[in-house]
């Protein structure tokens, strides 16, 4: 799969942020890949007092299966050109819920209504959240201008 230089760069910036040391950078990142594939719904949760497993779990919604593998994809490829061993994938064929392992992050990606009746959320509500910040999302709210547009000729 070729990485899409725009998103790589992007990656970059946030694995480089002086504010996330590591695995939180790597964490950041794929959220920033997530937000900016429409993952809808993302969470970050911080794992490290409670789990042996992972020091981050991530969890996203996707609206299809495509769209899922695609996040998936994209994040394992990104994750692979910045150094991250990629232990496992679990569910990309059936895509319901896609799990990604990199050891120190685990990253969930649900197609539907498959994140509620795994209900995660639940699960580790009891874990500190980390903040997403807006401006990695890929639209930002837009304002609504009152000023009616001048239509004369359109139609």
């Amino acid at each position: 799969m070729a990485i899409n230089e725009y998103v790589q760069n992007e990656v970059k910036k946030v694995i480089t942020n002086a504010e996330y040391a590591f695995p939180l950078n790597h964490a950041m990142a794929s959220a920033w890949i997530l937000a900016n594939f429409k993952g809808d719904n993302l969470k970050i949760f911080d794992m490290r007092k409670t789990s042996a497993l992972c020091d981050y779990s991530i969890m996203a919604t996707a609206q299809n299966a495509t769209q899922a593998r695609a996040m998936i994809d994209e994040v394992s490829a990104n994750l692979k050109a910045q150094g991250a061993n990629i232990v496992s994938y679990e569910g990309y064929e059936g895509a319901d819920w896609i799990l990604l392992d990199t050891g120190d992050i685990m990253i969930h990606v649900f197609n539907g209504p498959a994140r509620d009746v795994y209900d995660l959320d639940m699960i580790y509500a009891k874990n500190p959240q980390v903040k997403i910040p807006e401006d990695f999302y890929f639209g930002k709210p837009t304002t609504i201008s009152s000023e009616k547009p001048d239509l004369k000729g359109y139609f």
